[in-house]
């Protein structure tokens, strides 16, 4: 691994996953605000290690091996929390994960013929709606509590419905990927 500052942001937010997720384990009033802000703080990685990335062009193999990963982690481990903790459902954790495991898969499959599957802009509209859901959620919906329903919850679900489409999308427009030649 070469040490710059992309690098060294993911792995700063993989170090924050735990941390995020003892504030759930504790005894300490509010722990889901302290929980949001280190999930907040991660998220700021995602974005700045993308974007010093592309800015100093030290795009390397750890980076776009770990990025992803460190992201999908991030997700997870909230998303499981918020579970334990009554706010999210068991199916759109399991369509949020169903989806990150098939384009795993679908980019370990291209990689096998020397093909990079980029993220596309409803994979990136997925990723924000899930960030943003998230977060309300763990403010429990913070500052929109006036509104008649869970702002957060509705994010979520439109982070579902964006994690099928982007989905369907990956193999519709990287089709040949799939064709035996």
């Amino acid at each position: 691994m070469k040490w710059n500052a992309p690098n060294v942001l993911t792995l700063l937010r993989i170090m924050l996953i735990p941390v995020f997720v003892l504030f759930f384990f504790t005894d300490i009033p509010n722990w889901n605000i302290y929980a949001a802000i280190i999930f907040i703080a991660a998220a700021i990685t995602d974005w700045a290690d993308g974007y010093l990335a592309r800015k100093m062009n030290v795009v390397s193999n750890f980076g776009k091996l770990w990025d992803p990963v460190a992201d999908k982690l991030l997700v997870l481990a909230a998303l499981l929390v918020l579970m334990a903790w009554g706010k999210v459902g068991f199916v759109a954790i399991l369509v949020i994960i169903g989806r990150e495991l098939i384009m795993s898969a679908v980019r370990a499959f291209a990689a096998t013929k020397n093909v990079v599957i980029q993220a596309d802009m409803a994979g990136k509209l997925k990723t924000v709606a899930q960030f943003i859901a998230i977060i309300l959620l763990l403010l429990a919906d913070w500052p929109f509590w006036f509104l008649p329903f869970s702002l957060g919850e509705v994010l979520l679900w439109v982070s579902v419905a964006l994690s099928v489409y982007s989905c369907i999308a990956y193999f519709v427009k990287n089709r040949k990927v799939f064709e035996d030649r």
